[in-house]
């Protein structure tokens, strides 16, 4: 019988950090897919393979209850996604911040398809950087 599967997002796996937010912001690199930014970078002294933020920006959502809706839809599309990208990172850790910057509130159905975008280059670019290493 083959293994279920699992759908989780711990705490483990959470960015929380400052000081690795800070280093994101600084060296780490980026791309756009819209309606979402992404900063990334390999770290060593991560808990869990992939450590992920989210943002959503109080200029263009004034009220706490949008930016709160639309962090919890990019949350739970990460989270019945991320399962490919985790397993390619078994000996480096990724951070992550994703940043929602559209101006319109999303549906779900919508945020589901643009983070599988994001989840595909995030793949596309551990790829690259496992084949140069090795």
């Amino acid at each position: 019988m083959e293994p279920t599967q699992r759908y989780t997002f711990k705490k483990d796996e959470k960015l929380k950090s400052r000081k690795t937010i800070e280093q994101l912001f600084k060296e780490g690199k980026s791309f756009s897919n819209f309606p979402f930014r992404v900063l990334w970078k390999f770290t060593e002294d991560a808990k869990a393979p992939i450590q992920t933020g989210f943002a959503v920006s109080s200029k263009h959502f004034k009220k706490a209850v949008d930016r709160n809706r639309i962090k919890r839809l990019m949350r739970e599309a990460y989270r019945l996604q991320k399962n490919e990208l985790q397993s390619l990172l078994t000996q480096k850790q990724l951070a992550v911040f994703i940043i929602y910057v559209g101006n319109e509130l999303p549906d779900y159905d919508f945020i589901f398809e643009k983070t599988d975008h994001v989840l595909t280059r995030l793949i596309k670019i551990t790829n690259e950087n496992l084949s140069a290493n090795t």
